[in-house]
């Protein structure tokens, strides 16, 4: 949810819209970019989270990331899976990378999966 709020933003400051936004709450921590998905085998994957952690100095912080994962399987069955993946910024870093291992199969590895879509559900913050 926060990175589609994120593009909005970017496309509508691209192209000169002006409007007032509200600002993101203090202390939130947010994504750097969009999730990177890599295929480790033809049903297993990796994504990685880059997680934004200013708002956590001096002390640092932790939480997760709860998100969405659909994905398609050649015979066309499609499944979408809700997710949590936990992260932790020390004290003296400003972001850091949240990775969770998926294992996605309908046909006991006889064929390859694709990763559709992440979609982020909720990025939550503990100190």
């Amino acid at each position: 949810m926060k990175l589609i709020i994120i593009f909005l933003v970017t496309a509508m400051a691209a192209s000169g819209y002006r409007t007032a936004l509200a600002a993101p709450p203090k202390g939130a921590v947010l994504l750097t970019g969009d999730p990177v998905v890599t295929r480790l085998n033809d049903d297993e994957f990796q994504i990685v989270f880059g997680i934004e952690g200013k708002s956590c100095a001096p002390h640092g912080c932790s939480g997760s990331v709860r998100y969405w994962v659909d994905w398609k399987a050649p015979d066309g069955t499609a499944r979408s899976e809700k997710r949590e993946v936990s992260y932790i910024v020390s004290p003296d870093a400003a972001r850091t990378i949240a990775v969770d291992r998926q294992y996605h199969d309908t046909a006991g590895g006889a064929h390859a999966v694709d990763v559709v879509k992440v979609r982020i559900d909720t990025i939550t913050r503990r100190e």
